[in-house]
């Protein structure tokens, strides 16, 4: 428990919590930032997977819960996190488990508790540190989450996170860049965009579409790393991104 935890330890709201949605992408493998816990009971250890998030305190607003929730699980600092749902079901605090471990934690009677979920994606290099000994902050592959059963209704959550992505690109394709390194390839694009909206894109097609995306730039470098015909790197350049949008809008 941190000092900050430490302070608020009776200022907590019992009906109201955070959960974070964290993508990131690998080259390969579209992934998810879980907390493994461990939870220590009777019969001896068990230990299961959950989303980054907790309860909020009394006298803080949403926004900074999350942030606040995310750092102190994760270690990650100045994440953009975008608000995109609420779970409210009567039923999603009702494992006695998930219960006790909550109470456990905050020390407090729990009841039901409604959560708004949060989403970032973030690039995978990001450094994740977190110092416990219960918990650990990993990444997963997403397609592994079908043979998960995650803490509360965190798989539930993380699939309307998915949801939500595969809309939001429709309407603003740069979001994918997010997940990418400062420099990439057509085909890590490619990838990644298949990955996420779970289809099978044309090459030629893609890259076509793709060169119409404000801020994207073809640079005149290659990848060295590769056994293969070294294919050509890009970017995505934020700044003229925003500017080609204030101008078309203009």
């Amino acid at each position: 428990m941190t000092d900050a935890t430490a302070n608020h330890t009776l200022a907590y709201n019992p009906h109201v919590s955070v959960d974070c949605v964290i993508f990131g992408f690998d080259g390969e493998k579209l992934k998810i930032l879980l907390i493994e816990r461990t939870i220590s009971e009777e019969e001896g250890y068990y230990s299961d997977k959950k989303l980054p998030g907790s309860i909020i305190y009394q006298d803080e607003d949403l926004d900074t819960a999350a942030i606040r929730v995310l750092n102190e699980l994760t270690g990650l600092k100045n994440i953009f996190l975008h608000q995109f749902r609420s779970f409210g079901d009567p039923k999603r605090s009702s494992n006695p488990r998930d219960r006790n471990w909550l109470e456990k934690t905050t020390k407090m009677k729990v009841g039901r508790i409604v959560t708004v979920g949060y989403l970032a994606l973030i690039k995978i290099s990001r450094k994740i540190i977190f110092e416990s000994e219960n918990t650990a902050a990993r990444w997963y592959d997403v397609k592994s989450l079908a043979d998960m059963k995650l803490a509360f209704d965190h798989n539930e959550i993380a699939r309307e996170a998915l949801k939500h992505i595969r809309h939001q690109m429709t309407l603003q394709p740069y979001m994918l860049f997010e997940l990418l390194p400062r420099k990439f390839t057509m085909t890590q694009l490619r990838n990644l965009y298949d990955l996420v909206l779970e289809t099978k894109s044309d090459v030629r097609n893609f890259q076509k579409k793709m060169l119409l995306v404000y801020g994207l730039e073809q640079l005149d470098e290659v990848r060295k790393d590769v056994p293969y015909r070294a294919p050509r790197l890009y970017r995505f350049n934020k700044r003229k991104a925003r500017a080609a949008k204030l101008k078309q809008g203009g």
